[in-house]
């Protein structure tokens, strides 16, 4: 592979029109990380890998690689990769001509280029392939040399725009296995584009949520996951249960306990919240339990009002007395029907500001 960069920083900003795609959005990449770009469509992702790549032009800012800024080079110039959703494919070459094109734009010899087309091939796992065609592929098949295609020209940086995206969620899943291996045994440097949280879970070191062209929260999964710093990305996230609350106290150790209409509700509190404070506590579906204790701190009571089987697992539709809706996800099937006490555990309920540009409860 092509040497590692040290790092890849930029501040960048798109405007279509009257539109502004991307409003300032600045991050570093340092090397070997692999970051993803996470958001609903729209957000401006695809935007910022494009200007990345030398695709679009951007309005304003600066790309610095390695203290080399490199915002005025053409796209061949940056030596990066690209994989496309749509595979970008030339169906009238080959996969061995597919892959070589990019060397033989850069002057390769005949020989060394059918050695490197044989190393890729053999790296993506699809050796004898070289002489089909796309259209003699599957989807999962042409992905892989999509990213052959990219690896072989020894990028610098590689840059994915949601290549999963068309694919069934059986090849998704091997395929994200397989840029994970070959993020592993290459030590790239990658950025990637994708809507689905499971894809920037699993194989991110660092996911940057984003909404409206700006960066919402930047941080490793667990921390994206589990600490959510905005009701965007809290909802973004799965949280699905949100309490409009006023804090009436917290501990030190950022616990916030909060009054929610007759309801006391305890939880981690995602910013220091003052007494009297508007805040909103947000719990996962999979992190409320049923339970038989009487009603009282983060125990809840309701009537099941629609019960859906998973397979492994149950989703609960709750009707509390309030009129609200809570979902819980639960082991055990629950009669529709039945009154139940639910549990929301203090140290998974996060408590958020009501007012902090998220528009209020999802």
């Amino acid at each position: 592979m092509a040497e590692q960069i040290g790092s890849l920083h930029f501040r960048l900003t798109k405007r279509f029109g009257g539109k502004t795609v991307l409003d300032d959005f600045a991050l570093e990449v340092r090397g070997r990380e692999f970051v993803t770009f996470l958001g609903p469509s729209g957000c401006g992702k695809s935007t910022a890998l494009n200007l990345l790549a030398g695709l679009i032009p951007p309005s304003a800012g600066e790309i610095w690689l390695d203290g080399t800024r490199i915002d005025g080079l053409p796209p061949e110039r940056r030596g990066f990769g690209m994989v496309f959703q749509n595979y970008a494919l030339f169906p009238h070459l080959t996969v061995f001509q597919n892959i070589a094109f990019g060397l033989e734009l850069r002057g390769w010899p005949r020989a060394e280029i059918a050695g490197r087309v044989r190393q890729m091939l053999d790296l993506v796992q699809l050796p004898g392939f070289e002489d089909r065609y796309p259209g003699q592929l599957s989807g999962g098949q042409q992905q892989r040399v999509a990213i052959a295609r990219a690896l072989v020209i020894q990028p610098r940086l590689l840059l994915l725009d949601e290549p999963l995206s068309n694919l069934d969620a059986k090849l998704r899943l091997e395929m994200r296995t397989e840029i994970k291996r070959l993020h592993a045994d290459l030590g790239l440097t990658c950025i990637y584009v994708t809507h689905d949280q499971a894809e920037a879970l699993s194989l991110s070191d660092r996911v940057v949520v984003m909404r409206e062209g700006r960066v919402m929260q930047a941080g490793t999964p667990a921390e994206i996951h589990d600490r959510p710093q905005n009701l965007f990305v809290a909802d973004f996230m799965g949280y699905r249960n949100f309490f409009s609350l006023t804090v009436t106290g917290g501990d030190p150790d950022g616990t916030v306990v909060g009054r929610a209409g007759p309801l006391t509700l305890a939880g981690r509190g995602a910013a220091p919240l003052p007494p009297g404070a508007a805040g909103v506590a947000a719990v996962r579906p999979e992190d409320v339990a049923v339970t038989g204790e009487p009603p009282g701190p983060n125990v809840l009571r309701g009537r099941v009002r629609l019960t859906e089987y998973l397979g492994r697992e149950y989703d609960l539709e709750v009707i509390l007395d309030s009129g609200q809706t809570v979902k819980a996800r639960v082991a055990q099937p629950v009669a529709v029907g039945s009154t139940v006490g639910l549990r929301l555990p203090a140290e998974r309920v996060v408590i958020l500001l009501s007012e902090d540009g998220g528009g209020g409860i999802p």
